[in-house]
């Protein structure tokens, strides 16, 4: 099991204090680790997601949703202890507490796998999610 490496890399982001929110000097400086480019198992890291602040990797495909991979979405799940929640776009939720620990994107240039960075086995998720959910 192997959590996410990114966790420094978003750490530095993250505002310190609201005292430094309308600081741009401040937040300069914070965003100079966005220089180095990060990836886990060989997806690389695009972004943080807005809202939910989990980093986000883009997968190698562009991925249509369809019976078949929602399908092979929801066995991924079952393997890691989750559920799929179809909103927007699927959501993976641990049984035992609901806690969020992935969600999956289709965007028409490219897929993305958002991960939460302190789940234990993040890592193994993407590698599971990019496998399965490979077009054929």
């Amino acid at each position: 099991m192997t959590k996410l490496t990114v966790g420094p890399w978003i750490a530095a982001q993250k505002l310190p204090s609201r005292d430094v929110a309308r600081d741009r000097h401040a937040f300069l400086e914070r965003v100079r680790v966005r220089e180095e480019s990060q990836n886990v198992a060989g997806f690389p890291l695009v972004g943080l997601g807005g809202s939910c602040g989990k980093p986000c990797f883009q997968l190698p495909y562009v991925l249509t949703w369809t019976d078949q991979n929602t399908h092979g979405l929801e066995q991924v799940a079952e393997r890691f202890g989750c559920y799929v929640e179809y909103g927007v776009y699927p959501h993976l939720k641990l049984h035992e507490n609901d806690q969020e620990v992935a969600a999956v994107q289709d965007w028409t240039t490219f897929a993305m796998v958002y991960l939460r960075p302190g789940y234990e086995r993040a890592q193994e998720l993407l590698v599971d999610l990019a496998e399965t959910l490979r077009p054929a």
